[in-house]
Protein backbone atom coordinates (compact mmCIF):
# COMPACT_ATOMS: atom_id res chain seq x y z
CA UNK A 1 0.00 0.00 0.00
CA UNK A 2 1.36 3.22 -0.81
CA UNK A 3 0.56 5.82 1.90
CA UNK A 4 0.83 10.09 2.02
CA UNK A 5 1.39 11.12 5.50
CA UNK A 6 1.08 14.56 5.57
CA UNK A 7 2.64 15.54 9.25
CA UNK A 8 2.45 19.24 10.65
CA UNK A 9 5.65 20.89 11.98
CA UNK A 10 5.91 22.89 15.08
CA UNK A 11 8.86 25.13 13.66
CA UNK A 12 12.22 24.36 16.02
CA UNK A 13 10.48 22.90 18.62
CA UNK A 14 10.54 19.04 19.18
CA UNK A 15 6.83 18.12 18.63
CA UNK A 16 5.38 14.91 20.15
CA UNK A 17 2.87 14.92 17.29
CA UNK A 18 5.96 14.69 14.96
CA UNK A 19 7.63 12.10 16.50
CA UNK A 20 4.81 9.95 17.01
CA UNK A 21 4.14 10.65 13.44
CA UNK A 22 7.41 10.18 12.23
CA UNK A 23 7.77 6.70 14.56
CA UNK A 24 4.42 5.60 12.80
CA UNK A 25 5.33 6.42 9.46
CA UNK A 26 9.01 4.26 9.86
CA UNK A 27 7.11 1.62 11.67
CA UNK A 28 4.14 1.19 8.70
CA UNK A 29 7.66 0.90 6.46
CA UNK A 30 9.01 -1.82 7.92
CA UNK A 31 5.83 -3.40 7.88
CA UNK A 32 6.35 -3.46 3.62
CA UNK A 33 3.84 0.06 3.12
CA UNK A 34 5.35 2.22 1.17
CA UNK A 35 4.70 5.46 3.10
CA UNK A 36 5.83 9.15 2.33
CA UNK A 37 6.14 11.94 5.20
CA UNK A 38 5.10 14.96 4.16
CA UNK A 39 6.13 18.00 6.24
CA UNK A 40 3.77 20.84 6.17
CA UNK A 41 4.42 24.43 7.29
CA UNK A 42 7.76 23.96 8.60
CA UNK A 43 10.07 21.08 8.67
CA UNK A 44 9.82 18.48 11.36
CA UNK A 45 11.95 17.75 14.15
CA UNK A 46 12.45 14.73 15.94
CA UNK A 47 14.46 13.21 18.41
CA UNK A 48 15.06 10.41 16.38
CA UNK A 49 16.11 9.82 12.99
CA UNK A 50 14.13 11.96 10.33
CA UNK A 51 12.27 10.26 7.78
CA UNK A 52 9.83 13.32 5.85
CA UNK A 53 10.35 14.44 2.50
CA UNK A 54 12.45 17.89 1.94
CA UNK A 55 8.99 19.26 -0.04
CA UNK A 56 6.99 21.10 2.56
CA UNK A 57 3.71 22.15 1.19
CA UNK A 58 1.66 25.15 3.21
CA UNK A 59 4.81 26.39 4.07
CA UNK A 60 4.73 29.18 7.15
CA UNK A 61 5.87 32.06 5.07
CA UNK A 62 4.20 31.53 1.77
CA UNK A 63 0.18 31.13 3.63
CA UNK A 64 1.52 34.12 6.06
CA UNK A 65 1.79 36.28 3.01
CA UNK A 66 -1.32 34.88 1.26
CA UNK A 67 -3.04 35.73 3.97
CA UNK A 68 -1.97 39.46 4.26
CA UNK A 69 -1.60 40.14 0.56
CA UNK A 70 -4.12 38.14 -1.31
CA UNK A 71 -2.35 39.12 -5.00
CA UNK A 72 0.77 37.05 -3.44
CA UNK A 73 -1.02 33.75 -4.06
CA UNK A 74 -1.63 34.69 -7.75
CA UNK A 75 2.09 34.55 -8.15
CA UNK A 76 3.47 31.52 -10.13
CA UNK A 77 5.21 29.13 -8.12
CA UNK A 78 8.74 29.58 -8.95
CA UNK A 79 8.95 33.12 -7.63
CA UNK A 80 7.72 32.09 -4.26
CA UNK A 81 9.22 28.40 -4.12
CA UNK A 82 12.65 29.77 -2.32
CA UNK A 83 10.47 30.70 0.80
CA UNK A 84 9.66 27.08 1.39
CA UNK A 85 13.26 26.09 1.77
CA UNK A 86 13.78 23.91 4.80
CA UNK A 87 16.90 25.92 6.42
CA UNK A 88 14.70 29.47 5.42
CA UNK A 89 11.81 28.11 7.41
CA UNK A 90 13.46 27.00 10.01
CA UNK A 91 15.38 30.33 11.03
CA UNK A 92 11.82 32.38 10.47
CA UNK A 93 10.39 30.12 12.40
CA UNK A 94 12.27 30.08 15.10
CA UNK A 95 10.65 31.83 17.72
CA UNK A 96 7.43 30.52 18.05
CA UNK A 97 4.02 31.59 19.64
CA UNK A 98 4.44 35.51 18.34
CA UNK A 99 1.73 35.14 16.21
CA UNK A 100 -1.40 37.17 17.03
CA UNK A 101 -4.45 35.33 17.87
CA UNK A 102 -6.59 37.42 15.33
CA UNK A 103 -4.13 36.62 12.74
CA UNK A 104 -4.31 32.98 13.37
CA UNK A 105 -7.71 32.93 13.89
CA UNK A 106 -8.39 34.12 10.21
CA UNK A 107 -5.46 32.11 8.47
CA UNK A 108 -6.95 29.02 10.28
CA UNK A 109 -10.59 29.54 8.62
CA UNK A 110 -8.33 30.35 5.32
CA UNK A 111 -7.01 27.51 5.41
CA UNK A 112 -10.14 25.54 6.72
CA UNK A 113 -11.98 26.93 3.53
CA UNK A 114 -9.49 24.79 0.94
CA UNK A 115 -9.81 26.13 -2.69
CA UNK A 116 -12.05 28.66 -1.41
CA UNK A 117 -9.64 29.97 0.58
CA UNK A 118 -6.45 32.45 0.27
CA UNK A 119 -4.07 29.82 0.24
CA UNK A 120 -5.98 27.68 -3.21
CA UNK A 121 -2.68 28.01 -4.80
CA UNK A 122 -1.33 25.74 -1.96
CA UNK A 123 -4.24 23.42 -1.80
CA UNK A 124 -3.69 22.64 -5.82
CA UNK A 125 0.26 22.35 -5.99
CA UNK A 126 -0.34 19.92 -3.27
CA UNK A 127 -3.23 17.88 -5.19
CA UNK A 128 -0.63 18.11 -8.47
CA UNK A 129 2.11 16.73 -6.72
CA UNK A 130 0.47 13.55 -4.85
CA UNK A 131 -0.61 13.03 -8.25
CA UNK A 132 2.43 13.13 -10.51
CA UNK A 133 5.12 12.29 -7.26
CA UNK A 134 2.78 9.91 -4.82
CA UNK A 135 -0.24 8.05 -6.54
CA UNK A 136 -1.22 6.81 -3.26
CA UNK A 137 -3.77 4.36 -2.09
CA UNK A 138 -4.62 6.34 1.34
CA UNK A 139 -3.80 9.61 2.37
CA UNK A 140 -3.40 10.34 6.39
CA UNK A 141 -3.41 13.91 7.51
CA UNK A 142 -2.11 14.20 11.10
CA UNK A 143 -4.25 16.90 12.48
CA UNK A 144 -7.68 18.25 11.18
CA UNK A 145 -6.70 21.92 11.08
CA UNK A 146 -4.95 20.90 7.77
CA UNK A 147 -7.41 19.74 6.12
CA UNK A 148 -9.21 22.23 4.19
CA UNK A 149 -7.43 20.38 1.34
CA UNK A 150 -9.49 17.51 1.86
CA UNK A 151 -12.62 17.72 -0.22
CA UNK A 152 -9.87 18.78 -3.52
CA UNK A 153 -7.82 15.58 -2.27
CA UNK A 154 -11.11 13.40 -2.87
CA UNK A 155 -11.84 15.07 -6.04
CA UNK A 156 -8.88 14.52 -7.80
CA UNK A 157 -7.01 11.33 -6.64
CA UNK A 158 -10.28 9.72 -5.44
CA UNK A 159 -8.42 7.32 -2.33
CA UNK A 160 -9.49 7.26 1.28
CA UNK A 161 -8.58 10.00 3.01
CA UNK A 162 -7.94 9.40 7.11
CA UNK A 163 -7.41 12.18 9.90
CA UNK A 164 -5.76 11.39 12.96
CA UNK A 165 -7.30 14.01 15.51
CA UNK A 166 -4.56 14.77 18.25
CA UNK A 167 -4.69 18.30 20.13
CA UNK A 168 -6.88 20.12 17.77
CA UNK A 169 -9.41 21.00 20.51
CA UNK A 170 -6.36 23.05 22.08
CA UNK A 171 -5.21 24.70 18.99
CA UNK A 172 -9.03 25.74 18.40
CA UNK A 173 -9.63 27.28 22.38
CA UNK A 174 -6.54 29.58 21.78
CA UNK A 175 -8.83 31.42 18.46
CA UNK A 176 -10.74 34.26 19.69
CA UNK A 177 -14.29 33.13 19.66
CA UNK A 178 -15.66 34.44 15.95
CA UNK A 179 -12.45 32.42 14.68
CA UNK A 180 -12.40 29.28 16.60
CA UNK A 181 -17.05 29.45 15.81
CA UNK A 182 -16.08 29.73 12.00
CA UNK A 183 -13.13 27.26 11.93
CA UNK A 184 -15.42 24.44 13.78
CA UNK A 185 -18.61 24.67 11.71
CA UNK A 186 -15.88 24.64 8.57
CA UNK A 187 -14.42 21.22 10.34
CA UNK A 188 -17.83 20.19 10.90
CA UNK A 189 -19.00 20.18 6.82
CA UNK A 190 -15.41 19.02 5.52
CA UNK A 191 -16.31 15.70 8.09
CA UNK A 192 -18.65 14.52 5.00
CA UNK A 193 -15.49 14.18 2.98
CA UNK A 194 -13.19 12.72 5.40
CA UNK A 195 -13.71 8.30 5.24
CA UNK A 196 -12.51 7.70 8.91
CA UNK A 197 -10.48 9.74 12.21
CA UNK A 198 -8.11 8.35 14.61
CA UNK A 199 -8.17 8.97 17.87
CA UNK A 200 -5.59 7.45 20.93
CA UNK A 201 -8.09 7.08 23.04
CA UNK A 202 -11.82 7.02 23.82
CA UNK A 203 -11.53 10.26 26.06
CA UNK A 204 -11.07 12.03 22.74
CA UNK A 205 -13.41 10.28 20.36
CA UNK A 206 -16.09 11.35 22.54
CA UNK A 207 -14.91 14.56 23.32
CA UNK A 208 -14.56 15.13 19.32
CA UNK A 209 -17.57 14.02 18.10
CA UNK A 210 -19.35 16.21 20.60
CA UNK A 211 -17.33 19.43 19.82
CA UNK A 212 -17.85 18.74 15.84
CA UNK A 213 -20.81 16.91 15.25
CA UNK A 214 -18.29 14.05 14.01
CA UNK A 215 -20.20 10.71 13.34
CA UNK A 216 -19.45 7.75 15.64
CA UNK A 217 -18.68 5.26 13.16
CA UNK A 218 -16.49 7.11 11.74
CA UNK A 219 -14.09 7.16 14.86
CA UNK A 220 -11.38 4.34 15.48
CA UNK A 221 -10.08 4.32 18.42
CA UNK A 222 -6.36 3.12 17.94
CA UNK A 223 -4.00 3.26 21.34
CA UNK A 224 -0.91 5.73 20.97
CA UNK A 225 1.87 3.61 20.71
CA UNK A 226 5.67 4.40 21.04
CA UNK A 227 9.45 2.41 19.70
CA UNK A 228 10.40 0.45 22.84
CA UNK A 229 13.93 0.19 21.69
CA UNK A 230 16.43 2.04 24.43
CA UNK A 231 13.59 2.32 27.12
CA UNK A 232 12.85 -1.07 27.85
CA UNK A 233 14.29 -2.08 31.58
CA UNK A 234 16.93 0.65 31.77
CA UNK A 235 17.49 2.46 34.35
CA UNK A 236 16.22 0.12 37.01
CA UNK A 237 19.12 -1.62 38.46
CA UNK A 238 20.99 2.32 39.25
CA UNK A 239 17.48 2.93 40.48
CA UNK A 240 17.53 0.24 42.67
CA UNK A 241 21.44 0.90 44.12
CA UNK A 242 20.12 4.52 44.70
CA UNK A 243 17.29 3.22 46.41
CA UNK A 244 19.95 1.88 48.69
CA UNK A 245 20.90 5.12 49.94
CA UNK A 246 18.61 6.51 52.15
CA UNK A 247 20.55 9.61 52.98
CA UNK A 248 20.58 10.82 48.83
CA UNK A 249 17.46 12.79 47.34
CA UNK A 250 14.85 10.62 45.31
CA UNK A 251 14.52 12.68 42.03
CA UNK A 252 11.36 13.36 40.27
CA UNK A 253 11.22 14.14 36.79
CA UNK A 254 9.31 16.25 34.27
CA UNK A 255 9.87 16.26 30.89
CA UNK A 256 7.39 18.12 29.28
CA UNK A 257 7.15 21.13 26.96
CA UNK A 258 7.89 24.04 29.59
CA UNK A 259 4.12 25.97 29.21
CA UNK A 260 1.76 26.48 31.93
CA UNK A 261 -0.73 24.18 30.00
CA UNK A 262 1.41 21.08 30.66
CA UNK A 263 1.64 22.06 34.28
CA UNK A 264 5.20 22.46 35.98
CA UNK A 265 3.63 24.89 38.12
CA UNK A 266 1.29 22.26 39.16
CA UNK A 267 4.34 19.98 40.29
CA UNK A 268 6.28 22.93 41.73
CA UNK A 269 3.36 24.02 43.70
CA UNK A 270 3.51 20.25 45.49
CA UNK A 271 7.29 20.34 45.40
CA UNK A 272 6.84 23.14 47.60
CA UNK A 273 3.71 21.79 49.76
CA UNK A 274 5.98 18.77 50.43
CA UNK A 275 8.91 20.91 51.84
CA UNK A 276 6.49 22.51 54.15
CA UNK A 277 5.23 19.19 55.92
CA UNK A 278 8.07 17.54 55.10
CA UNK A 279 8.42 15.42 58.61
CA UNK A 280 12.16 13.94 59.49
CA UNK A 281 11.43 10.56 58.53
CA UNK A 282 10.51 11.93 54.76
CA UNK A 283 13.32 11.33 51.69
CA UNK A 284 14.21 14.68 50.58
CA UNK A 285 13.19 15.20 46.56
CA UNK A 286 15.23 17.04 43.76
CA UNK A 287 12.98 18.18 40.34
CA UNK A 288 14.50 17.32 37.47
CA UNK A 289 13.28 19.14 34.53
CA UNK A 290 13.43 19.05 30.52
CA UNK A 291 11.95 19.94 27.49
CA UNK A 292 11.67 22.64 24.84
CA UNK A 293 11.43 26.19 26.55
CA UNK A 294 10.33 28.69 23.79
CA UNK A 295 10.79 32.33 24.05
CA UNK A 296 7.43 33.15 25.28
CA UNK A 297 7.19 31.24 28.06
CA UNK A 298 11.18 32.33 29.69
CA UNK A 299 9.26 34.51 32.32
CA UNK A 300 7.24 31.41 33.35
CA UNK A 301 9.86 29.16 33.54
CA UNK A 302 11.87 32.10 35.84
CA UNK A 303 8.84 32.12 37.71
CA UNK A 304 8.72 29.37 38.96
CA UNK A 305 12.80 28.93 39.41
CA UNK A 306 12.28 31.96 42.14
CA UNK A 307 9.06 29.98 43.73
CA UNK A 308 11.22 27.74 44.49
CA UNK A 309 14.51 29.37 45.91
CA UNK A 310 12.13 30.94 48.06
CA UNK A 311 10.45 28.14 49.66
CA UNK A 312 14.25 26.83 50.32
CA UNK A 313 14.87 24.71 47.42
CA UNK A 314 17.64 26.48 46.09
CA UNK A 315 19.85 23.69 44.39
CA UNK A 316 17.27 21.18 45.05
CA UNK A 317 16.29 21.53 40.80
CA UNK A 318 17.97 20.76 37.84
CA UNK A 319 16.99 22.44 34.53
CA UNK A 320 18.37 20.59 31.83
CA UNK A 321 16.80 21.82 28.75
CA UNK A 322 15.79 20.44 25.55
CA UNK A 323 17.36 16.90 25.04
CA UNK A 324 17.97 15.03 21.93
CA UNK A 325 16.77 11.44 22.16
CA UNK A 326 19.88 9.97 23.69
CA UNK A 327 20.06 12.97 26.20
CA UNK A 328 16.25 12.19 26.91
CA UNK A 329 16.94 8.61 27.75
CA UNK A 330 19.72 9.54 29.43
CA UNK A 331 17.54 11.69 31.68
CA UNK A 332 15.35 9.11 31.99
CA UNK A 333 17.30 6.69 33.24
CA UNK A 334 18.64 8.74 36.45
CA UNK A 335 15.16 9.48 37.71
CA UNK A 336 13.16 7.61 40.75
CA UNK A 337 9.32 9.10 40.33
CA UNK A 338 8.08 11.11 37.10
CA UNK A 339 5.33 13.16 36.51
CA UNK A 340 3.93 15.56 33.67
CA UNK A 341 0.50 17.20 36.00
CA UNK A 342 -0.96 18.82 33.17
CA UNK A 343 -3.54 21.41 32.93
CA UNK A 344 -5.44 20.52 30.06
CA UNK A 345 -6.81 17.26 29.30
CA UNK A 346 -3.99 15.25 27.32
CA UNK A 347 -4.98 13.34 24.19
CA UNK A 348 -1.93 11.38 23.50
CA UNK A 349 0.69 11.25 26.62
CA UNK A 350 3.69 10.45 24.90
CA UNK A 351 6.08 11.10 27.63
CA UNK A 352 3.90 9.32 30.25
CA UNK A 353 4.52 6.17 28.14
CA UNK A 354 8.19 6.68 27.32
CA UNK A 355 8.56 7.10 31.60
CA UNK A 356 6.55 4.01 32.00
CA UNK A 357 8.65 2.21 29.67
CA UNK A 358 11.81 3.21 31.17
CA UNK A 359 10.38 1.34 34.18
CA UNK A 360 9.71 4.49 36.47
CA UNK A 361 6.82 4.80 38.83
CA UNK A 362 4.41 7.92 36.93
CA UNK A 363 1.97 9.97 38.81
CA UNK A 364 -0.53 12.04 36.91
CA UNK A 365 -3.79 13.97 36.91
CA UNK A 366 -6.80 11.87 36.29
CA UNK A 367 -8.27 13.51 33.84
CA UNK A 368 -8.47 13.07 29.59
CA UNK A 369 -6.06 9.80 28.21
CA UNK A 370 -4.67 9.12 31.94
CA UNK A 371 -6.68 7.16 33.20
CA UNK A 372 -6.69 5.33 30.29
CA UNK A 373 -3.18 4.33 30.55
CA UNK A 374 -3.84 3.48 33.89
CA UNK A 375 -6.11 0.89 33.18
CA UNK A 376 -7.73 -1.82 35.28
CA UNK A 377 -4.25 -2.69 36.63
CA UNK A 378 -3.50 0.75 37.87
CA UNK A 379 -0.20 1.12 35.48
CA UNK A 380 0.04 4.99 36.70
CA UNK A 381 -1.01 6.26 39.69
CA UNK A 382 -3.72 9.14 39.40
CA UNK A 383 -4.67 12.33 41.35
CA UNK A 384 -7.07 14.71 41.25
CA UNK A 385 -5.74 17.42 39.00
CA UNK A 386 -4.72 20.73 40.23
CA UNK A 387 -4.80 19.79 44.08
CA UNK A 388 -1.31 20.57 44.78
CA UNK A 389 -1.65 18.80 48.62
CA UNK A 390 -3.05 15.18 46.91
CA UNK A 391 0.15 15.28 44.49
CA UNK A 392 2.60 15.99 47.54
CA UNK A 393 1.18 13.10 49.52
CA UNK A 394 0.96 10.53 46.65
CA UNK A 395 4.88 11.49 46.26
CA UNK A 396 5.55 11.34 49.91
CA UNK A 397 4.27 7.90 49.99
CA UNK A 398 6.27 6.71 46.79
CA UNK A 399 9.35 8.14 48.16
CA UNK A 400 9.07 6.49 51.46
CA UNK A 401 7.99 3.36 50.58
CA UNK A 402 10.15 1.37 47.46
CA UNK A 403 8.48 -1.34 47.24
CA UNK A 404 5.75 0.57 46.29
CA UNK A 405 7.96 2.56 43.41
CA UNK A 406 8.84 -0.96 42.43
CA UNK A 407 5.44 -2.19 42.18
CA UNK A 408 4.06 0.63 40.28
CA UNK A 409 7.30 1.04 37.41
CA UNK A 410 6.71 -2.45 36.87
CA UNK A 411 2.64 -2.26 36.24
CA UNK A 412 3.39 0.46 34.08
CA UNK A 413 5.92 -1.46 32.36
CA UNK A 414 4.07 -4.55 31.05
CA UNK A 415 1.34 -2.30 30.51
CA UNK A 416 3.35 -0.52 27.55
CA UNK A 417 5.16 -3.93 26.16
CA UNK A 418 1.42 -5.71 26.44
CA UNK A 419 -0.24 -2.97 25.13
CA UNK A 420 1.38 0.19 23.84
CA UNK A 421 4.40 -0.05 21.09
CA UNK A 422 4.33 1.08 17.59
CA UNK A 423 4.60 -2.25 16.02
CA UNK A 424 0.58 -2.86 17.15
CA UNK A 425 -0.27 0.63 16.83
CA UNK A 426 1.07 0.35 13.04
CA UNK A 427 -0.62 -3.13 11.85
CA UNK A 428 -3.76 -1.30 13.64
CA UNK A 429 -3.49 2.04 11.49
CA UNK A 430 -2.42 -0.50 8.42
CA UNK A 431 -5.50 -2.41 8.73
CA UNK A 432 -7.72 0.33 8.54
CA UNK A 433 -6.39 2.19 5.58
CA UNK A 434 -6.43 -1.30 3.79
CA UNK A 435 -10.64 -1.79 4.94
CA UNK A 436 -11.12 1.52 3.68
CA UNK A 437 -9.26 1.34 0.07
CA UNK A 438 -11.39 -2.13 -0.47
CA UNK A 439 -14.23 -1.28 0.73
CA UNK A 440 -14.75 2.47 -0.93
CA UNK A 441 -16.76 3.37 2.55
CA UNK A 442 -16.14 3.99 6.11
CA UNK A 443 -15.95 1.00 8.64
CA UNK A 444 -17.57 0.67 11.44
CA UNK A 445 -15.59 -0.35 14.21
CA UNK A 446 -17.50 1.74 17.05
CA UNK A 447 -19.09 -1.41 18.23
CA UNK A 448 -15.71 -2.72 18.73
CA UNK A 449 -14.24 0.01 21.08
CA UNK A 450 -17.60 -0.13 22.99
Amino acid sequence: MRIAYLTAGAAGMYCGSCMHDNTLARAMIARGADCLLVPTYTPIRTDEKDISDDVVFFGGINIYLEQKLPLWGRLPHRLTAWLDRPGLLRLATRKTGSTSPHLLGALTVSMLQGMQGRQRTEVDRLCRWLQTHAAPDAIVLSNFLIGGCVTELKRRLGVPVVVTLQGDDIFLDFLPAKYRAMAIDRMRALAADVDGFIVNSRFYGEKMVALLGLPEEKMHVIPLGIDTTGFLAEGSEARRAADADASSPLRIGYLARIDPAKGLHRLVDAMIEFEATRQPSDRAIHLEVAGWLGEQHHAYAAEQWSRLDQSGMAGRYTYHGSPDHAGKLDFLRRLDLFCVPTEYEEPKGLYALEAMAMRLPVILPRHGVFPELAGDNSAVQLVPPGDAAALAEAIRSLTSDAASREQLAERGYRSVVGERTVDRMADQVLQLLNDLAESGKPVDHSAGRR
